[in-house]
């Protein structure tokens, strides 16, 4: 356990990272999503798709894209809405290790950059301001947080980085208990 003036320091460091991070969040935060299934890819907003994973509002575009990637939009709802528990900054140490780095790299897979550079810094990013709202996250939060203009997201293993998710807060709760 790290000493008191330690913990401070940390908790202290970390509140002003997220604070400038979420003042700088409409800047930075991706506007547009390319939702590809197969040999299908649709771009979208990321208001779009937001409002399909808050409200189960399907735009034209997606309802076909769905459709023709034989994908059940409720399944697709669940892996962007339903919320990992996690403590923001035991999140923020644990992706700066290696082992996070691998967790980083696995969702990665899944949710990127376009360009396939500076993946595992800006999955980072989002992840981390998504737990710090509330200490869960969700893909959509993910989405919606990841730094850049656009996002692409392999609408196929969207399952993957959902359970990637759920097992690292497992072993965040086996090693430090929440």
């Amino acid at each position: 356990m790290l000493p008191k003036v330690l913990q401070i320091r940390h908790y202290l460091i970390f509140t002003i990272f997220t604070s400038v991070l979420l003042n700088t969040t409409t800047v930075f935060a991706a506007e547009k999503v390319v939702l590809k299934y197969r040999v299908f890819r649709e771009s979208l907003s990321v208001t779009e798709l937001a409002d399909f994973a808050d409200n189960g509002k399907l735009s034209i575009p997606m309802r076909v894209g769905l459709k023709l990637a034989q994908q059940d939009p409720n399944k697709v709802r669940r892996y962007l809405t339903e919320p990992v528990k996690v403590n923001a900054i035991i999140l923020d140490r644990v992706l700066n290790s290696p082992v996070g780095n691998v967790v980083l790299d696995q969702i990665s897979e899944v949710i990127h950059t376009p360009s396939r550079k500076a993946d595992r810094q800006a999955m980072r990013s989002a992840l981390v301001l998504s737990a710090s709202q509330d200490n869960d996250i969700k893909l959509i939060e993910v989405i919606k947080n990841y730094p850049g203009t656009e996002v692409e997201v392999d609408g196929d293993r969207l399952e993957k980085a959902f359970n990637q998710l759920r097992r690292l807060q497992g072993s965040l709760k086996n090693i430090f208990g929440f």
